[in-house]
């Protein structure tokens, strides 16, 4: 399956609270289904430190006006994938992206072109034209995402100096595995903290651990959790309808979860996103092996769909 479907990403301000009455009503608009009952509300939440904020809507991708705000990435894959990835024009005119009557947004790989030996198969790339950076709550709404053969599906943050302002993979499905593989790559001096809290494991390969994050060292492996849910990627996650990624992105850590569609937390509904309340993450970079904001600045938000290939190995002056 190659089809990728974001139905919306919500992006959310961490403001921190002074006085709640004098807080802006910031709510602009409200989302597309599946999250269409989200209502005006606000719910503190806490710091480990003891102080208080607030998460407030910042910017909404979804519906007909979702790839407005993109670029659409046409050069070489640098992860050397078997890829073409094509320019907007392109993609609108092959139907690799378009929109459904309800508002559904299509991304998807070519999937049905008989191809020749050594002809790569036409796909897409694109990334936010806003930058993100500490403070902020990630909400991407699935209906499905791609899975299979060779495939390898990415849902990620990246800074323009690679590595040294970070990059966080958020979704990655790799051939056709069905868990989710969250990573993050960074310049040296970041590690995973493994005493901390998560639900998934910390990922391996020839019995090696991957709790460094740096991407100079094990082939840019960077510091990795396995998220073992059967609803976190492939045809399970499909056959639930899907559901919501979330990445909290503050001076404390940077924490992924995911709730398929039945599980979506009733404070995401209602439009006040309660993190503490959600359980264990998924996975977790925790400020205390790993200063947040010295690793990670100024992330832009990037979708992809590319086939084999390889991890980056080298500056990525050209991802953006």
């Amino acid at each position: 399956m190659l089809t990728l479907l974001p139905l919306s990403l919500i992006l959310v301000i961490h403001l921190h609270v002074v006085s709640v009455s004098a807080l802006p009503d910031a709510w602009a608009r409200k989302p597309e289904p599946p999250l269409h009952s989200l209502q005006k509300r606000r719910s503190i939440n806490s710091n480990p430190d003891g102080s208080q904020f607030i998460w407030l809507p910042q910017d909404e991708y979804s519906g007909k006006t979702f790839f407005d705000r993109w670029d659409f990435f046409n050069y070489p894959d640098p992860t050397n994938g078997h890829v073409n990835y094509i320019n907007r024009t392109a993609a609108f005119k092959s139907g690799l992206v378009y929109y459904e009557d309800n508002g559904t947004v299509i991304m998807k790989a070519d999937d049905t072109t008989h191809l020749p030996k050594g002809v790569f198969r036409n796909s897409i790339r694109i990334s936010s034209q806003k930058t993100y950076d500490t403070g902020s709550l990630f909400i991407l709404d699935l209906n499905r995402a791609p899975w299979g053969c060779a495939v390898w599906p990415a849902f990620w943050t990246v800074g323009g100096n690679w590595p040294y302002d970070g990059e966080i993979d958020i979704i990655e499905g790799v051939h056709d595995n069905e868990h989710n593989q969250i990573a993050w790559h960074t310049a040296p001096g970041c590690k995973l903290n493994t005493t901390a809290k998560f639900s998934g494991t910390v990922s391996t390969s020839g019995g090696h651990n991957h709790t460094d994050c740096n991407s100079f060292i094990n082939d840019n492996s960077g510091c990795g959790i396995t998220e073992w849910s059967r609803a976190s990627y492939g045809p399970y996650f499909d056959s639930q309808k899907g559901g919501i990624f979330v990445m909290k992105w503050d001076e404390n850590d940077i924490s992924i979860w995911s709730f398929y569609r039945a599980a979506i937390p009733r404070d995401v509904i209602e439009g006040a996103p309660t993190p503490s309340e959600w359980g264990l993450p998924s996975a977790i970079l925790h400020n205390s092996m790993c200063k947040i904001t010295d690793f990670f600045r100024s992330h832009k938000i990037i979708f992809d769909i590319t086939f084999c290939g390889k991890p980056l190995s080298f500056t990525q002056s050209i991802l953006l």
